[in-house]
């Protein structure tokens, strides 16, 4: 278990932290912890919980103190009663172990894969945002959760399958219509540090088709639809990890693009691929459209495109009537974050 955020906590932190972290394994309706400022104590909650997905019992917390202590006292809020709490508890850890067992052989990037697909064929987005839903509760026993919940679930099965992965956390920006924060993954693949939206693309799929928009995307890719990240992260820089890249389904060439298309035609497959041939403007896009829509006419068939502007993919099925315009997808639609 990769507990990121704890390495770069002072030595006070650290103690608050551990004091927490065997608090409530303990269930302790209250406990001892050094007195820092509030706003630290709620920080390393926070980090804590992002350490530790496997800490999904715990939504928030009061304390109380005297006056010239050096401790305050700190009383949880837990989300169930202590039996409830061991009883989820027993239920997670055999989950978990046996989701985790059919990848254990496999080699990082498999993994990865792995637990990215998991997500997107087994998880759907929770609109009602249940308390569990924050949690890996919500993902692995519910089948449901909003971005909070999925980045957990990934941190804890890429723990149980040894693979290194952090949760990294953005800002809300209402300016830009972003109410809340959001939560994703960075993980070490071969050493290079990568992102993994799991939620994003669990939003872009549809019609049995797992997408990976966001799948090892470096700091750049990233941040064109992500806002800044609240708490310090390791720099992604490998661009070549990319896994429309590394999958050969990012062209530069319109005639390449034709020509993997007409394949997917002929078995009747949907096509998702990735643009790199230049700046995804409109004109690139009527142009894509245009050769696809020719390509698939010489089958009887139609282009029916849909696309994701900010990371340039598009996804093309292939119906015998004739759609309509190419649509764009939102990656964003309905994501929540509402921790601290």
């Amino acid at each position: 278990m990769e507990a990121y955020y704890y390495q770069h906590m002072t030595k006070p932190q650290q103690a608050a932290y551990h004091a927490m972290k065997a608090g409530f394994a303990a269930l302790s309706p209250s406990f001892s912890v050094s007195r820092l400022e509030n706003r630290e104590l709620s920080d390393i909650f926070f980090q804590l919980r992002l350490d530790c997905p496997e800490i999904f019992y715990v939504t928030s917390f009061s304390y109380r103190f005297y006056q010239g202590a050096d401790h305050v006292e700190l009383v949880p809020e837990y989300l169930f009663d202590k039996s409830k709490v061991k009883d989820h508890q027993k239920a997670l850890a055999a989950r978990v172990e046996k989701l985790a067992r059919p990848a254990k052989n496999m080699a990082p990037l498999e993994k990865e894969r792995y637990i990215h697909d998991f997500i997107c064929q087994n998880v759907r987005y929770d609109k009602l945002k249940k308390p569990y839903s924050h949690e890996i509760i919500g993902p692995l026993g519910q089948g449901v959760g909003v971005c909070e919940g999925i980045a957990k679930s990934v941190k804890i099965l890429c723990d149980a399958l040894g693979l290194w992965c952090i949760i990294a956390v953005s800002e809300a920006n209402p300016e830009q219509g972003i109410k809340y924060r959001h939560a994703w993954n960075i993980l070490k693949i071969d050493g290079q540090y990568v992102h993994l939206d799991a939620t994003f693309d669990n939003s872009l799929g549809r019609d049995g088709v797992i997408r990976y928009d966001y799948f090892n995307l470096d700091d750049k890719r990233l941040f064109r639809d992500h806002q800044p990240v609240i708490c310090p992260v390791p720099a992604c820089a490998a661009i070549d990890r990319f896994y429309y890249r590394e999958a050969k389904l990012s062209f530069t060439k319109v005639e390449d693009v034709v020509k993997r298309a007409q394949m997917s035609i002929r078995k009747d497959l949907p096509f998702v691929f990735h643009w790199r041939g230049g700046p995804f403007t409109r004109e690139v896009l009527a142009e894509l459209v245009k050769a696809l829509e020719e390509a698939a006419q010489k089958r009887g068939r139609h282009a029916a495109v849909s696309f994701n502007r900010s990371q340039a993919v598009l996804q093309v099925h292939f119906p015998t009537e004739l759609p309509g315009e190419a649509a764009e997808e939102d990656a964003n639609e309905g994501e929540q974050y509402e921790g601290e």
